[in-house]
């Protein structure tokens, strides 16, 4: 049986086990090396170079599925990445491309996997935003995972400028941005969305010091 031509590349989906399911049968006979973690950390970054390095006459495929890549790991990978050993082929599988540096994304070509899960619920207007929306939604939320409240963002987002029909200020945009950026480097959920949700509160609400 011919050996898939498949070249390294980054996969968006929301089910990280099931892709690496279908890559693990659709890619053989080649060799698959899988790497699935919760948290993708900078222990399993060496781990992954290092099986990048052991020889092979014939492709492989080295696949990192999880749904969260943090930055120290992501950077240990970039030598790998833009320089791969002869007949290494890398598959990263993730729920959201937000997870990636901009690094790591402008090197492997990415995909993204339409699935029928449904963009995230949101129960306030950013329109109409007001103290007690906020609160109760920051109270109701601030215990969520890192991966599941970066999901809650990008659904926020949505949330704004599709279902909301919302223009973001240069403010608002930063603010999204800030926020992924602050939750890898693990600050508090409730304080990332006070922060972000301040934002869209008339002057008149904010809250003075």
């Amino acid at each position: 049986m011919r050996s898939p031509d498949v070249r390294s590349h980054i996969l968006i989906s929301s089910d990280i086990e099931e892709e690496l399911k279908v890559y693990e049968e659709q890619l053989k006979p080649s060799r698959v090396v899988s790497f699935l973690r919760e948290d993708f950390k900078v222990e399993d970054a060496r781990a992954v170079i290092a099986e990048a390095y052991i020889s092979e006459a014939s492709t492989k495929y080295i696949i990192l599925a999880s749904r969260n890549f943090n930055v120290v790991s992501q950077n240990a990978l970039l030598k790998a990445l833009e320089e791969p050993p002869r007949h290494i082929e890398f598959i990263l599988i993730a729920p959201s491309k937000s997870l990636f540096l901009p690094t790591i994304r402008s090197r492997l070509p990415l995909m993204t996997k339409i699935t029928t899960t449904a963009v995230q619920p949101i129960d306030i207007s950013l329109k109409m935003l007001d103290l007690v929306q906020l609160f109760d939604f920051v109270k109701t939320h601030e215990r969520l995972k890192k991966h599941e409240a970066k999901g809650l963002i990008e659904a926020l987002f949505h949330h704004g400028s599709v279902t909301e029909s919302l223009v973001y200020n240069m403010t608002q945009l930063e603010a999204f941005d800030r926020a992924f950026r602050l939750l890898d480097l693990n600050a508090r959920v409730g304080t990332v969305l006070s922060m972000l949700l301040m934002t869209f509160l008339p002057k008149r609400e904010h809250v003075t010091h």
